[in-house]
Parts: C-alpha cells; structure tokens; sequence
C-alpha cells in the first residue's frame, strides 16, 4: 500500500479512506480494466457494419489490451487472486459482458439461436484472449509483429464464423 500511494501521489491514510484495504483497491483497479476492455470489444462492434472488420477489430481490442504498458491485462487475466469469489465474480461478469454483445451481433446476422450464438461468441472471444496473451508472452518474443499476428487470428475466426450464413431480412409489416 506504500508504493500504492506514492505512485499515486496521496498519503497511505488517504488512499485507506477510499479503499479499506488490498483486495478492495484490487476490486476497484479490476472493474476499471475489465470495463475498458468489454467497452473496447463494444466499440469494436459498432464501429462498422461489415462483419469481417468488426472480427478484426473484436481482435485487436484484446490485442490492444494486452500490449498496453501499463500491464493491467495480467490483473484481469493472470491473477493469483482469481479464486476469490468478488475477483472471479467481475472476471466472469466482464467476459459475459463481451460474450453478449458479439453473440447479439451474431445472432443478428444469422438468425442463430440465443444459446448458439452465445458459444460461437465464447469460441471467438477464447481465441481472442488466449492468442493475444500467447503473442505478448512468446510471440513478441520472436518478433511476431502485432499487427501480422491480428491478421493471422482475423484470418482463422473469419473463415469459421463467415461459414454461417446472413438471416435473410424479415419483411416490415406495415400494421
């Protein structure tokens, strides 16, 4: 809690005010990562209308969040504390933030069920995660340029999720 404090400029009593100890400033830094990365993933969505970029931009959002400096992907996915109840709870609330909102693009696009759009979205979301963590830890290691190694992984989730055809629209009634 020293070093906490003195990076963030207060005193130890000050920074007790807000947080009464490690686990709850610990909590407090969670939300804060996990909400910018399911924010990321959200805008990533948004950002187009063209499936194979939002696959892309779905990517590189975990990319972005691995490589970040500040390191904070491994609070959210490298944890010791990942067996505490409240820190499992917002992990899992973060990443079923993100599974939502990609399975509702899916199940948009396809006329996919609920529950089957949802595990497609796992499956994207999983290759996302665990590949963006395999490149920051080896391969940036062997100069596996970040954004070849996006490319790659747009490459491998497109050629999956495109093999699921477009809804067709439905037709506006006029009631």
């Amino acid at each position: 809690m020293d070093d906490i404090a003195e990076v963030a400029g207060v005193s130890k009593p000050v920074l007790y005010q807000h947080f009464p100890g490690k686990l709850e400033l610990y909590l407090a830094l969670l939300d804060e990562h996990c909400d910018a990365l399911a924010r990321a993933v959200r805008k990533a969505l948004a950002s187009t209308t063209d499936n194979r970029l939002r696959v892309a931009e779905s990517i590189r959002a975990y990319y972005d969040f691995v490589s970040d400096e500040s390191g904070a992907f491994r609070l959210v996915f490298e944890s010791d504390l990942r067996n505490e109840p409240a820190v499992r709870d917002r992990v899992e609330g973060s990443l079923r933030s993100s599974v939502q909102a990609i399975a509702d693009t899916i199940a948009a696009d396809t006329g996919l069920s609920g529950g089957e759009a949802e595990l497609l979205s796992c499956g994207l979301e999983g290759l996302a995660e665990i590949s963006a963590r395999w490149w920051m830890s080896v391969g940036a290691e062997q100069h596996l340029d970040k954004e070849r190694a996006i490319a790659l992984m747009t490459g491998l989730a497109w050629r999956g999720i495109s093999g699921f055809p477009r809804a067709e629209p439905q037709p506006e009634t006029g009631h």
